[in-house]
């Protein structure tokens, strides 16, 4: 009998893993080991997978650069938990022999937590409950969306699903992007404007930008000293699309008024992190992705995949560029 393949799970910080996927068609064919911490020194994650065949990611909770790719020499398989990860170097993949690929996904769950960030700045909802429970009541006011106007950076199809939520509220939607033109502005119902007039303009700043070298750093000092001092933003992208020590400047002085963050420059983050201590603050640990409908599709699709390299025919494969 052939010798099992081995298969890592990786970072299932929320032990969702064990539960949410059909592991058991898998069978005797591999053998699944679930690590629930993260490892960030590559010396540390060499000693803990050069012996597997194949890895899942929780989407970009542990990056895979060419140099750790190059000291698993036993890895063949390479599963990310949904259509692409950045953080993986899809070219060194491919000079090692590693099938990349993808998993499904469900949804737009990001879509949710936006607003959830959104409107829990604007109406104050963890202070409020707060203060209620230590005995205070009604302690604040809080600001109404409709008349409102919000600054969609990056209208692709998550951020055109905000703007159109943001209609529904009533609140003006004005956008921008480096290749957005106005008509496509204009399906998503919103109005093209040039970035500087986006962050002048606009009561709420949201941000849906892939990570690249181009956008890293897209919001810095200049466009958060450009906001209006009641003026939100909200990220839950990447968190190096908006440089952090601005923002912790910004938030510190008062040059904004609040901010909504589900991403961060260093995940997880770590507990002497200066946003931590930032005023006016609505942070969640990059929950965006993080619901029960995605993970089952995650681990069914990482099934999925396994099952298909052993069959001679991968699926859903990532490639270099």
């Amino acid at each position: 009998m052939a010798e099992a393949m081995r298969l890592a799970v990786l970072d299932d910080y929320q032990g969702a893993a064990a539960s949410r996927g059909p592991w058991e068609r898998l069978g005797d064919r591999v053998a699944l080991t679930i690590f629930r911490d993260g490892l960030a020194e590559e010396d540390a994650l060499v000693a803990r997978l050069r012996d597997f065949d194949a890895i899942m990611l929780i989407r970009e909770r542990t990056p895979f650069p060419a140099s750790l790719l190059r000291r698993l020499p036993r890895l063949r398989l390479l599963v990310t938990a949904g259509g692409r990860n950045r953080s993986v170097d899809a070219m060194a993949c491919e000079e090692l022999g590693i099938i990349f690929c993808g998993t499904t996904s469900v949804g737009a769950p990001t879509l949710d937590l936006t607003w959830g960030l959104i409107i829990g700045l604007l109406r104050d909802i963890p202070g409020q409950q707060q203060a209620l429970r230590e005995g205070r009541w009604q302690t604040g006011i809080g600001l109404g969306l409709e008349g409102l106007t919000l600054g969609v950076l990056g209208l692709g199809h998550l951020g055109s699903r905000v703007a159109g939520v943001a209609r529904a509220f009533g609140m003006t939607v004005i956008a921008w992007s480096p290749n957005l033109t106005r008509e496509r502005a204009e399906a998503a119902g919103a109005t093209l404007v040039e970035k500087p007039r986006l962050f002048a303009e606009a009561d709420v700043v949201t941000v849906h930008m892939v990570l690249s070298e181009r956008t890293r750093g897209l919001i810095g000092a200049a466009e958060l000293g450009a906001m209006k001092p009641g003026a939100f933003l909200v990220n839950t992208s990447r968190g190096p699309l908006v440089e952090q020590a601005a923002l912790v400047e910004a938030l510190r002085s008062g040059r904004i008024a609040g901010a909504g963050l589900d991403v961060y420059d260093t995940e997880p983050l770590p507990a002497d992190h200066p946003l931590l201590s930032c005023p006016n603050t609505l942070l969640t640990p990059h929950l965006g992705y993080v619901t029960d409908q995605n993970y089952r599709a995650y681990f069914a699709g990482a099934v999925e995949a396994v099952e298909a390299f052993l069959a001679g025919s991968p699926i859903r494969r990532i490639a270099a560029g």
